[in-house]
């Protein structure tokens, strides 16, 4: 099945699922929203669930309105630096992390500014580490209710999350807070290593009910 999806940081373990299993065309002509996964991730530290927030330029006029593959990041502070030092704090510890390391880093060290194309280069970083081809396609005109594809465009929807019935795998903090479910991709990356690949294909993803 050919899904219509959004690049979204570092996506979700049931994003990347869905990239795994389907072929992908990446959506690239719609408006950018807040409070989604185009600029956020959820990750596990000593804390709990934690998000990173990328901080994005924001147009004036009265629609304040922009689309996604415009959207620039607010590099006033260095939120990348500040990212990085999250991630090795929360996972130093983890089986995976060392191993990693040097795949994800230089993505923190870039000075590009593009959200659409820094999100893409997330995935494919994790699709490189895990294996897997890169999906490149993108769409030239938006729809609202796509007639080629099947519309996963929801799994972008952060405020929307649904409950995935996801197979628990080790986390660093587990003891503290118990699984967290549907975490960044880099949880499962940095937890599972190799055997992430394997969980994805068996994630059990029925996009047609969600």
């Amino acid at each position: 099945m050919k899904i219509l999806a959004h690049p979204s940081y570092f996506p979700s373990i049931a994003t990347f699922a869905a990239i795994v299993q389907h072929e992908v065309i990446w959506e690239a002509k719609d408006n950018f929203q807040k409070q989604t996964y185009r600029n956020r991730c959820y990750i596990a530290t000593d804390k709990g669930k934690h998000m990173l927030n990328i901080p994005i330029q924001h147009v004036g006029g009265k629609e304040g309105r922009q689309k996604y593959a415009d959207v620039t990041t607010e590099n006033s502070y260095n939120w990348k630096k500040e990212h990085w030092r999250t991630l090795e704090t929360a996972y130093r510890t983890s089986p995976f992390f060392e191993f990693y390391e040097d795949d994800i880093k230089p993505l923190y060290e870039g000075d590009e500014d593009a959200l659409y194309d820094f999100n893409l280069k997330t995935i494919e970083a994790v699709a490189e580490c895990i294996g897997i081809a890169v999906p490149h396609e993108k769409t030239m005109i938006y729809e609202v209710r796509p007639e080629v594809y099947f519309d996963a465009r929801f799994l972008v929807e952060a405020k929307k999350e649904k409950d995935w019935s996801i197979e628990p795998y080790p986390q660093v903090f587990e003891e503290r807070h118990g699984f967290i479910p549907n975490l960044s991709i880099l949880d499962l990356l940095f937890n599972e290593g190799t055997n992430a690949l394997d969980y994805l294909k068996d994630f059990p993803l029925d996009l047609q009910h969600a």
